[in-house]
């Protein structure tokens, strides 16, 4: 399966920066918000695209909605689903994301 260039960005929406992601990112694996329609194949191409490191294993969490209400009106934000990388030894990823590390 070979993704377009421009279907990447689509893909992955942003690093996520929690303190339990920092301490993942010691045993070598990244977290990312991405779309809730991406399998773990798409998720793993892309990363390996962008980044150009080998992926061995990717975790995905589907996280409830949350409720929302402004004034009288109850609506939901919008959904969004979160992949944890793990990526091969010796092969980090964080300079690319945090240039400042």
């Amino acid at each position: 399966m070979k993704l377009d260039s421009r279907d990447l960005v689509d893909i992955i929406k942003n690093p996520v920066v929690t303190e339990k992601a920092t301490r993942l990112m010691e045993l070598n694996q990244y977290t990312f918000d991405v779309d809730p329609r991406a399998t773990k194949p798409m998720i793993k191409e892309v990363i390996e695209q962008l980044f150009e490191v080998k992926v061995t294993g990717i975790n995905t969490l589907n996280l409830p909605r949350k409720k929302r209400r402004v004034g009288k009106f109850i609506g939901f934000k919008p959904r969004y689903k979160r992949a944890i990388v793990t990526l091969e030894d010796g092969e980090p990823i964080r300079k690319i994301l945090f240039p400042d590390l």
